[in-house]
């Protein structure tokens, strides 16, 4: 977990307003505003380094979601690898204890990668976690995640079985933000393989640029919103990206680690969804796939427990 106070643009911290009246959202006006991140690495900022590790789209935010004399309260509880029901047995408590104005919930995209892929688990938890949130009073930050096999290049076989679970947990996020009333974005929609710059070497993670793109995107629909924010994040980071050399080097050093500690679960999944892919369609059944996972996707929503009134 890293806790920070969000900072201006010259490094210091932002000053809160001195203490007055109760809000109507329940903040005191010299109350800083409570900002908490759940989900995995995308949130947790990996593809935008700083000196001591990862800054990412959810610090970007934070230094915009309160006028400058307000200050922001942050607090980063994403975790690399991290599933759905992770976030539930986790994430969650120690969220819901900080007691927020604001959450982002962003996972899922670990899910699709697991051999032991299961809609309605994910479905499940998200919509734990979502509830618990807006229940306690925290507006809620959820995204629809791209397409990992698009991003990647994969060939068919492998590229068109995670498609399927990405769009079956998208299917899922864009429910439950309409039942939950999130702020939802539309990361699956942004550019990311017309404009290769706003990937990271690795080419799952967006780059430093990108992470200013999401977080930028959070701010436009908290501002049309009429939330009073500070000034929208940079449209870019202010430092160049890093080089080839650079990149090559985290690669060697962190990534390759990163793919490693998935490898013995995914590559494994991914060999026999590939298999089964192709004995599929040389029958041409893969249609059949496709049908099922919908009918998943359905049943899970479906089948949820009616969301308490407000």
């Amino acid at each position: 977990m890293n806790t920070v106070t969000a900072v201006d643009g010259g490094g210091g911290t932002v000053p809160a307003a001195a203490s007055g009246t109760t809000r109507g959202d329940g903040r005191r006006t010299g109350e800083p505003v409570r900002f908490v991140a759940l989900g995995d690495s995308l949130t947790e900022g990996i593809g935008d380094p700083i000196a001591d590790g990862w800054r990412g789209w959810a610090a970007l935010l934070a230094r915009s979601l309160a006028p400058p004399q307000a200050g922001v309260e942050f607090t980063n509880l994403a975790r690399s690898g991290a599933l759905t029901t992770d976030l539930t047995t986790e994430q969650l408590p120690a969220a819901i204890a900080l007691r927020p104005q604001f959450a982002a919930v962003v996972a899922g995209g670990n899910d699709t990668l697991r051999s032991g892929f299961d809609v309605g688990r994910t479905t499940t938890a998200l919509d734990t976690v979502l509830g618990r949130l807006t229940g306690s009073g925290a507006v809620v930050l959820t995204a629809c995640l791209p397409d990992p096999g698009a991003l990647l290049r994969l060939p068919r076989p492998l590229a068109r079985p995670l498609a399927r679970r990405m769009r079956a947990v998208n299917t899922v996020v864009h429910a439950l933000s309409a039942r939950h009333r999130a702020v939802h974005l539309h990361i699956a929609d942004l550019p990311w393989t017309a404009q290769r710059r706003l990937l990271s070497v690795d080419r799952l993670h967006p780059s430093a640029e990108g992470h200013h793109l999401i977080a930028r995107g959070f701010h436009q629909l908290l501002a049309t919103a009429g939330r009073p924010l500070g000034p929208a994040p940079a449209p870019e980071p202010a430092d160049p990206p890093p080089g080839t050399l650079s990149d090559v080097w985290w690669m060697a050093t962190k990534g390759t680690r990163w793919i490693a500690d998935r490898s013995t679960d995914l590559l494994p999944g991914l060999v026999a969804l590939a298999a089964a892919e192709g004995f599929a369609r040389l029958r041409g059944t893969t249609d059949h796939h496709d049908r099922h996972m919908t009918h998943a996707t359905t049943t899970a929503l479906s089948t949820l427990p009616p969301h308490p009134t407000p």
